[in-house]
């Protein structure tokens, strides 16, 4: 390489773009689902019905093909006056436990109807007071009452305290094992159909199913999926898809490319003919209005009709804020006795007085008691992990690597990253303080600046992928820019859509930096680690349309921490990058605790089961050159440089199968040695 000085650095897009990614989005969504349309007969909803079923299970990763044995476990019981409180727990999954109370109304009366009583997103999960009082309230009116708690809340979090959340990086790290939470929920809320079908109190054909907020998502899918439901009350949480673009949302309510194939308005049909009642609050959330549950109302209802059955779906609104209040109760206990019981008209039923218990009265595990190898969220993601990778790998010598590597590419781009767009001829837009605006697609969505004239520079050329909005010389630049600046011709920092002065305004959740602009990736089945590794080849194609195609010459693509990834996906999906590095990335996605320090869209749904570990995504460049500067292990510790080279010792093969070992080196995260690595 010459030792020339850099051309401009790319800067951050202006303040007045930032609503371009979520405009881009909302784009997509619309297209999607234009063609939408009620059925007109039992027939071609039946058709519709089972497709749309299996999309939603494949979107979810599929369900066991076995039930493993529930293994029913008492741990205690309070009598109280009307009804008595079981604490008991089953198994979901193999060594995957579902604690839950069960409320039983006094003796006598035969099989009773039953009520599966989903929590939300309320601190206590099943044990909080607000969730105690619907279990409460319908026990007293003579229903079986079983309230569990959801995977990672509760008394399933990481740690034991009630109170912890499972969204942001704990439910993402099910998204590379592709087995996101809302998925794993609807399984868990079947099997707990199966527990209490198991109930000698029970009439398992009269079971119905109710929660609000996140429960009110988990009782729509249960519904929708699990037809032994025969009454589903979802309540302050029916919205459309379409209405969560632009709104921050748990991950357990995000259904992977879920606007690919159908809107809200279908899932909630999947209940016809049976009994749906919509609770609505006038004061909720956006993504929960009246007005958007409403708009999945106007397709449902046509599917009742085709049925004869309009009489079974309502739409009950109440001037509150979000929540599962007494009055709201009170309509849920009237439509469950007239659906699962034939009693009254559907009217409201006055609720009968209760005390609610301390929370820590109601766990099956109390303080610190729950057994310490008790499988939660990552825990579970791990073992799953490990099962795939083994899955993954063939035994020595029985494979070769460059038909390996050529199917897992092909995986890599038209299922993992959710497809790249057509190319054809990049839109710029006007020159703005010495940089250039380019659109990699259609939609407007503003991605990336890059330098006057950059296009016409001969090669090398070293393009950064920056994902945190970096401004470059004038502010100051890394260790990792000085050293290689002075290598190459030109110096190009992108800044894909969605980052940096494009990144929506309050995207952060948690740990998550990009949490929400991730989620609305998510639902257009376009993960943002696709979306951004196609800004890198559109660059390249920006680049070509005044070089020639076939005129690049030398590109090389780096990434620091995160933004690694999205180096290596782009050099997987694009053979025009002839180098690509990888410093202080993410090392592995397999762990059993929470992510930190990492970027919630890199972490497309599936790609260690489709592809698999960070070592093979960086394996899909092979024989070209791959540097990895280090690693960081999930929490964001750096690993020791051995440890990484332990973990590319298999995929090191595939460099081999190609006669190309050296190209793939592993140095320390120092700039300085990484620089001398791409030489």
């Amino acid at each position: 390489m010459r030792h020339l000085l850099p051309l401009l650095v790319i800067a951050a897009l202006a303040p007045a773009a930032r609503a371009d990614y979520l405009d881009f989005v909302r784009a997509q969504a619309a297209a999607l689902r234009a063609a939408d349309r009620p059925p007109d007969s039992v027939a071609e909803w039946d058709a519709r019905a089972k497709q749309l079923r299996a999309d939603l299970t494949a979107a979810w990763g599929g369900f066991p093909a076995e039930k493993c044995p529930l293994d029913p476990q008492d741990h205690g019981e309070l009598k109280r006056d009307g009804y008595t409180i079981k604490k008991v727990s089953f198994a979901t999954r193999p060594g995957v436990r579902m604690p839950a109370n069960l409320y039983l109304p006094p003796g006598g009366g035969g099989k009773r109807a039953a009520i599966l009583m989903v929590h939300g997103h309320w601190k206590g999960a099943k044990q909080d007071p607000v969730v105690q009082a619907r279990c409460i309230g319908a026990a007293k009116l003579g229903f079986v009452v079983l309230c569990v708690d959801a995977f990672g809340a509760g008394e399933r979090a990481v740690g034991t305290a009630l109170g912890e959340y499972h969204g942001d990086t704990t439910a993402a790290t099910l998204l590379p094992v592709g087995l996101p939470l809302s998925g794993l929920q609807v399984y868990e809320n079947m099997r707990a159909v199966d527990y209490l079908q198991s109930l000698p109190q029970v009439d398992g054909t009269k079971i119905g199913i109710t929660g609000a907020s996140g429960g009110g998502n988990q009782t729509m899918y249960a519904g929708a999926m699990d037809e032994r439901f025969r009454a589903v009350v979802p309540v302050c949480s029916v919205g459309n898809y379409q209405a969560y673009l632009g709104a921050a949302c748990c991950l357990c309510e995000v259904v992977p490319g879920a606007l690919r194939f159908t809107e809200e308005g279908a899932v909630l049909g999947l209940v016809a003919p049976r009994a749906l009642m919509v609770v609505s609050a006038t004061k909720d959330a956006p993504q929960f209005s009246v007005d958007a549950a409403r708009r999945s109302l106007a397709f449902a209802r046509p599917v009742f009709d085709v049925f004869r059955k309009g009489a079974s779906v309502r739409h009950a609104v109440f001037d509150s804020g979000h929540d599962y209040s007494k009055a709201m109760r009170e309509e849920m206990y009237g439509w469950m006795a007239l659906h699962l019981r034939g009693e009254g008209d559907g009217t409201p039923i006055p609720e009968p007085a209760m005390k609610t218990e301390d929370p820590e009265a109601l766990r099956c595990w109390p303080g610190d008691t729950r057994p310490k190898d008790y499988v939660t969220i990552p825990r579970f993601a791990a073992a799953e992990a490990k099962k795939q990778l083994a899955a993954l790998e063939p035994p020595d010598g029985q494979v070769n690597w460059r038909t390996w590597a050529d199917a897992r590419r092909k995986t890599l781009v038209e299922k993992t990253l959710g497809g790249f767009p057509k190319g054809g001829e990049v839109a710029k837009g006007p020159n703005n303080l010495g940089t250039v605006l380019f659109t990699p697609e259609e939609g407007g969505n503003a991605a990336a600046q890059i330098p006057v004239g950059v296009q016409r520079v001969a090669s090398p050329v070293i393009i950064e992928v920056s994902l945190d909005g970096k401004k470059g010389v004038v502010d100051g630049v890394s260790s990792l820019d000085k050293a290689l600046r002075t290598q190459v011709n030109c110096y190009v920092i992108l800044h894909p859509r969605g980052t940096g002065g494009d990144a929506p305004q309050n995207d952060r959740v948690g740990r998550s930096p990009d949490h929400n602009s991730a989620e609305w990736g998510l639902w257009v089945g376009r993960p943002l680690l696709g979306q951004w590794a196609y800004d890198v080849s559109r660059l390249l194609d920006l680049m070509e349309q005044d070089r020639g195609k076939g005129q690049l010459g030398e590109v090389i693509v780096v990434g620091e921490g995160p933004a690694g990834l999205v180096a290596l996906a782009a050099a997987a999906a694009d053979s025009r990058i002839t180098k690509v590095a990888a410093v202080g990335s993410l090392a592995t996605f397999v762990t059993d605790v929470p992510y930190q320090g990492q970027r919630l869209g890199t972490f497309a749904p599936g790609i260690l089961r489709d592809v698999g570990d960070v070592p093979h995504l960086a394996a899909l460049a092979a024989p070209r050159r791959v540097v990895i500067g280090g690693g960081v292990g999930p929490t964001g510790a750096p690993l020791p440089t051995d440890v990484v080279r332990g973990m590319y010792a298999r995929t090191r093969a595939i460099w081999e199968g190609h006669g190309a070992a050296d190209a793939l080196r592993i140095v320390d995260a120092d700039a300085a040695k990484v620089a001398e690595a791409l030489r």
